[in-house]
């Protein structure tokens, strides 16, 4: 049965339901099921239906699967919440409601039954919400209610189309803004967001959440002192207001003030004592300034209340030195499958215990947990391996010998950045910490703003008889590719201090490297590499904040590497001699020589403080903060074998890359 056939006969089924003919619906929902058991909208149908009729414990078998298979799946969280008050259990009812509500705001029935059981259980603040949630729900046109129901299922470009046509006809309707600008941050056109919602502040200066949305793509835009500019002016609209002073306290953080960021932690903690979220991110302050001891005691402070808070427990799994204790292990097992854990919480959580077990040597243990946590990630994520294989050929397609040589003239002539592409986990942030040791290096962040550049081509080249990128590129003058390359170190600029050069270590910027060497042709590229199975197996086990999605899955991860390889081998030949390769193995055997062959490839003189970067005193905020700090051993260069079991599969399909990386390090 096609796609087309099912949508038509749920439509059937839909039907039947709404005259209560219960019954005959499941007669036709077991057939679809007999024909594919895991059709989320099939399940979904399935627990209605056996609600209806009172069958308890089938409707909660079937709302089992779909939840697990569909984690995000508002209607679903919904009905459960649905299921739990037929049954008279308000308490554990409001918590589905909410957790539906968290999915998906447009969801009028989850605020009514959140409203209905916050007053049963007698939780005066939550029904004040939830009401005021209604109300607001209620008062939106309809069009943008959908709008809200259709981002919820990630139907993003239907979404954006139905926006747009909203606002064509009511311009200045400051909602719709908004929902159009969160549109563009899940499409990447972050750029968009925020000029949207800079509009959007100034039509309605008074609206917060207009606001703290506008402080939250300035922050992704990594534009931290307009962020906590915008931030300020919501913290002088009410100075006591704890999430103010939060969100005031992350901006600071970001801009590098940890003694003011932990200040404001301190004063939101006064009124909220025991706060997780705060706590744990006051753990994160702490972290990214070097004080570790003080970050565990924050991240302990946060479970000590709260242990379901599944972040403080990945938090310090990710310190990667910390080791649990057997009472903490105990305790995070007892919450596996918590009713009050949201998804993402037990993702923390599956991570954090593969991280536990794996510091036990308990292997094959600790890769189920992996797998888990990596599953139900992955089911949150719209991630597209075949798409994104054509994405990277299109690179190579179009970046031919002769589109540089044609273009030798383009580009802002400056030499400041040094680019770190590669994987993550491949040893990027251990070169950044090298290089940034330089007195004529300053290093910086993961700087989304090639990506950016990317994405505004991506989009230009969505209008009608436009070429798509990157052959949009094909039509661009010399003066337009140095415009671009001046907007990069324009706002590039923020980042820097007072040396030379800078350095850029966004890992996916490989994709962009011809690019980069168009709008920037003197910029330096190093290529950072690890064995592939340490490398990807490392990033299987790492829970990234967002931007790789590819790692969720073994065959994904896999996939990406060979494509990886095959467009890093297209940016050698049609860019001979301007890309350095690094292995890290290379680094961690020789690590004199590889610094005295990075920095002769950057132009720079030899320091001896860049082989002791464990000593540099600066914040590190990627995954690898507290391995930089310390001297190079050569024990984690093979974890990856105690595993091996388990990833036979993805070394079977990177054998012949794992066979030429082997070669070239002996």
């Amino acid at each position: 049965m096609t796609a087309n056939e099912t949508a038509e006969q749920l439509q059937s089924i839909q039907q039947l339901v709404a005259s209560e003919q219960f019954a005959d619906a499941l007669e036709q929902l077991k057939s679809l099921l007999d024909e594919d058991a895991d059709q989320p909208d099939v399940l979904y149908m399935t627990a209605v239906c056996h609600r209806y009729l009172r069958q308890w414990q089938e409707a909660q078998s079937y709302l089992d699967r779909l939840l697990l298979l569909a984690p995000e799946h508002g209607r679903g969280h919904q009905e459960r919440g649905h299921l739990l008050r037929a049954q008279e259990m308000p308490g554990v009812a409001l918590l589905s409601y909410q957790r539906a509500c968290q999915i998906n705001p447009a969801l009028d029935a989850s605020w009514r039954g959140q409203l209905e059981m916050a007053v049963q259980v007698g939780d005066e603040a939550q029904a004040n919400q939830a009401r005021h949630q209604l109300q607001r729900l209620q008062a939106l046109p309809k069009p943008l209610i959908a709008v809200t129901d259709l981002l919820s299922q990630r139907k993003l470009v239907k979404a954006e189309t139905l926006c747009r046509q909203f606002l064509q006809k009511v311009p200045r309707h400051v909602e719709a803004m908004r929902l159009l600008a969160d549109i563009g941050v899940r499409l990447g056109a972050v750029d968009d967001a925020e000029f949207l919602l800079e509009i959007a502040v100034l039509f309605e200066p008074d609206n917060q959440q207009v606001r703290i949305d506008y402080v939250q793509v300035l922050r992704k835009r990594q534009k931290f002192a307009n962020a906590l500019g915008q931030a300020k002016l919501l913290l002088d609209s009410a100075q006591d207001n704890p999430q103010f002073q939060s969100l005031y306290a992350i901006e600071l953080m970001q801009t590098g003030d940890y003694t003011g960021a932990l200040d404001y932690f301190d004063r939101v903690l006064a009124r909220l004592p025991g706060d997780a979220i705060t706590l744990t991110s006051r753990g994160h302050a702490l972290k990214t300034s070097g004080q570790q001891q003080e970050a565990v005691e924050s991240y302990r402070m946060a479970l000590a209340g709260h242990p379901d808070h599944g972040e403080a427990y990945y938090s310090l799994a990710n310190l990667k030195t910390y080791r649990f204790t057997a009472a903490e292990i105990s305790r995070m097992q007892q919450q596996e499958g918590s009713a009050s854990a949201n998804p993402m919480s037990q993702v923390y959580l599956m991570f954090a215990l593969g991280k536990a077990h794996e510091d036990l040597g308990e292997y094959s243990t600790a890769f189920n947990y992996y797998r888990q946590g990596n599953d139900l990630k992955r089911a949150q994520s719209g991630y597209d391996a075949q798409k994104m294989g054509v994405e990277l050929q299109a690179q190579a397609t179009f970046f031919s010998k002769d589109v540089f040589t044609s273009r030798a003239d383009s580009g802002d002539p400056a030499s400041d950045p040094i680019f770190i592409v590669g994987l993550p986990r491949a040893g990027s942030t251990l070169l950044e910490q090298i290089l940034a040791s330089h007195s004529l290096v300053d290093g910086t962040l993961e700087l989304p703003n090639i990506l950016s550049i990317a994405q505004s081509l991506r989009r230009r080249g969505q209008g009608e008889g436009s070429a798509e990128y990157p052959a949009i590129i094909a039509d661009m003058s010399a003066l337009e590719l140095r415009e671009l390359g001046e907007k990069y170190l324009a706002e590039t600029a923020i980042h820097r201090q007072d040396a030379p050069y800078f350095i850029d270590k966004m890992p996916n910027n490989f994709r962009h490297i011809g690019l980069i060497k168009l709008i920037l042709p003197n910029a330096k590229i190093i290529d950072a590499r690890r064995h592939p199975m340490a490398c990807c197996f490392s990033g299987y086990k790492q829970l990234f904040a967002e931007g790789q999605e590819f790692s969720y899955d073994l065959d994904d991860l896999g996939t990406y590497y060979r494509d990886y390889v095959k467009l890093m081998d297209h940016w050698q030949t049609v860019l001979p001699g301007d890309i350095l390769q690094v292995n890290y193995e290379q680094v961690v055997g020789d690590l004199e020589g590889q610094v005295r062959r990075v920095l002769d490839y950057c132009g720079l003189p030899f320091e001896a403080q860049t082989l002791e970067f464990h000593d540099t005193e600066r914040s590190v905020r990627t995954a690898s903060s507290e391995q930089v700090r310390q001297p190079l051993y050569r024990d984690g260069l093979d974890q990856w074998r105690n595993f091996e079991a388990e990833l036979q599969p993805l070394e079977a399909q990177l054998s012949d890359i794992i066979q030429h990386h082997e070669k070239s390090v002996a």
